[in-house]
């Protein structure tokens, strides 16, 4: 049986069109379990996830690719991280007090952009923008391929807060098909069989089962399943590295005031505490600040 926390590349035997289809249920709820979040705003971050692992099945990078919805409606910011892993986690922000009743990406964002950035552990960053036109996500990605002059790319992407869903296919280079007319028609064949794919589909059928009933006349290469997980990489050095970038007099001025610096993580809410008893251990007298100094100096440089 399917795992419900799984990702399946298949590709089209006699045609040069590749795919990716992913499922997720309890890896989804633990990236938000740290979170009230309301039931559109988890709907919307549950597209986002669903996205952003599909976007990376794209890449051949080994790093963190990060997909970020930001306007300037009552939802400012929507963010996903994913990993070449399959790992992800994901965070919404608002102002205190904004109204979130609405539904849909245009009537929380309002108007705004999506953003892609490639991190790779090896290589140049990399960041591309396209502007948020459409009230569907899908096709504000299917806007970025086009605008970035990209192989074609589409997608199917369904959400119900509790679970998240989705498909892409994506044409590849000539190689079965030597003619262009056959490419292109194989190409909207493909995507008009994809198109009547429902959201319930999506969330509740196992992926064989999907292509089989999206293509049953096609010869279609299902490929093992990958697993898709939460996962927070924040760390101790990792909080020590933020705090090592604000200096010396910052830290200083935190110490003298509260006694100690707390760096809070905004995907998971885990809190990294630096004070005197945890500068070396135990209570270092009069000289715990220079210690916690030296031990944020030291920690930020493992990170």
């Amino acid at each position: 049986m399917m795992s419900k926390n799984s990702a399946q590349r298949f590709l089209f035997e006699n045609a040069d069109i590749r795919g990716e289809i992913i499922s997720m249920d309890s890896c989804f709820t633990d990236a938000l379990a740290a979170h009230d979040y309301p039931q559109n705003v988890r709907e919307l971050l549950g597209e986002l996830a669903t996205a952003a692992l599909l976007l990376s099945s794209t890449l051949k990078f080994e790093g963190i690719l990060s997909l970020q919805a930001k306007g300037e409606g009552p939802l400012s910011l929507l963010m996903v991280e994913c990993t070449d892993q399959k790992t992800f986690r994901a965070l919404a922000r608002w102002e205190e007090g904004a109204d979130l009743s609405g539904h849909g990406l245009k009537a929380l964002l309002g108007k705004g952009t999506l953003v892609m950035t490639i991190d790779p552990h090896k290589g140049n960053r990399y960041q591309g923008i396209v502007p948020l036109h459409h009230e569907s996500l899908a096709d504000s990605l299917k806007d970025y391929f086009q605008q970035s002059e990209q192989l074609p790319t589409e997608f199917w992407i369904a959400s119900n807060g509790d679970q998240c869903a989705g498909m892409l296919l994506q044409a590849l280079p000539a190689g079965v098909e030597a003619s262009g007319d056959v490419r292109e028609e194989s190409w909207n064949r493909l995507s008009i069989l994809a198109n009547t794919v429902t959201s319930d589909e999506l969330l509740s059928l196992d992926h064989e089962t999907l292509l089989n009933r999206l293509y049953h006349e096609e010869d279609v290469r299902l490929f093992d399943e990958e697993p898709v997980a939460f996962s927070c990489n924040c760390s101790r050095p990792r909080s020590a590295k933020i705090l090592h970038s604000l200096g010396r007099a910052e830290i200083d001025a935190i110490l003298a005031e509260s006694g100690e610096v707390a760096m809070d993580c905004q995907f998971c809410n885990q809190k990294y505490v630096f004070s005197e008893t945890r500068c070396c251990g135990n209570l270092c007298g009069s000289g715990a600040q220079n210690a916690l100094i030296r031990l944020v100096s030291d920690l930020s440089v493992a990170a």
